[in-house]
């Protein structure tokens, strides 16, 4: 499984990631494709982005002149949440890889979680309202509104972004002034901690894990528990890189559904499948 899931991330990551001009030339794709948006927190400005972020597109849209409701990235989210849910934060988000090969490198004493966890897991739900919602609304830049969390805080947008567009031009790593100096300090944290501790930025701080996560309970894909065949060996728990019980995986708004408890269950009493399985097999159970 996590083989698999290693595979999917690196294909979709080159997928989304593939216009070579880009990176060589240090220009934008600008073609039809990015009308397009792809699940995963994906830089609009990432000189390979054949796509756009959907966190991006609803900023675009908030930012119209009016308070017209952003129906397109609502449904797009919509769309996405009630299939996949947090899968797409475990399978097919590009940053969501470079924190998984970081947490790999073998330094420090790995940590699952940061010490007050459960209040700071509610950090990706305030930066979804304050950053992407009421900042690109009027919070900042005055009259001027601007997509105020890609604009301040996006580590994504800076690794996939703003660094490869600057070291192939020459112009613009000239314009770099104090706001590229903080978002920079912002991605060094996020990455150095992500050494240690498994996934900072998807736990405490992405408004796109904040809106899926909402539809965990509901999502077409979701990962099954056997309860009737569970020998409670605590292998699953022990395996989640998010510290979550068995009770709590696939269904907690923080399970990113990466499999590992899948594959560590000596019983095969946890599976992928689709909600109306798991309505069913329920149902037999009863």
């Amino acid at each position: 499984m996590n083989r698999l899931r290693l595979a999917v991330q690196l294909i979709f990551t080159v997928l989304t990631n593939g216009y070579t001009y880009g990176y060589l030339h240090g220009k934008i794709y600008q073609g039809n494709l990015k009308y397009a948006c792809v699940p995963g927190l994906n830089c609009y400005s990432c000189p390979g982005a054949l796509g756009s972020c959907p966190l991006g597109a609803l900023q675009a849209l908030l930012n119209r002149q009016g308070y017209r409701m952003p129906f397109a990235a609502l449904g797009f989210f919509f769309l996405f949440g009630s299939l996949l849910g947090r899968f797409v934060c475990g399978w097919l988000c590009p940053f969501g890889l470079a924190q998984d090969l970081l947490h790999k490198i073998p330094l420090f004493h790995k940590k699952k979680r940061l010490p007050l966890h459960h209040i700071l897991k509610y950090g990706k739900y305030l930066a979804l309202v304050i950053f992407v919602v009421l900042g690109s609304l009027f919070l900042f830049g005055g009259f001027a509104k601007v997509p105020a969390f890609c604009k301040y805080i996006c580590p994504s947008g800076t690794l996939f972004g703003a660094l490869p567009l600057m070291a192939a031009n020459e112009l613009l790593r000239g314009q770099a002034g104090g706001l590229f100096l903080w978002k920079l300090a912002v991605l060094l944290f996020i990455l150095l901690l992500s050494v240690k501790v498994y996934r900072p930025f998807c736990q405490y701080l992405c408004p796109l894990g904040a809106i899926y996560g909402l539809f965990n309970r509901f999502s077409l894909v979701q990962i099954h528990w056997k309860e009737e065949k569970c020998v409670s060996c605590g292998a699953c728990e022990r395996a989640c890189p998010v510290a979550l019980s068995v009770r709590e995986i696939s269904r907690s708004p923080e399970c990113i559904r990466c499999g590992r408890c899948v594959s560590a269950c000596p019983e095969n009493c946890l599976h992928f499948s689709r909600k109306e399985n798991v309505s069913t097999a329920k149902d037999t159970v009863c």
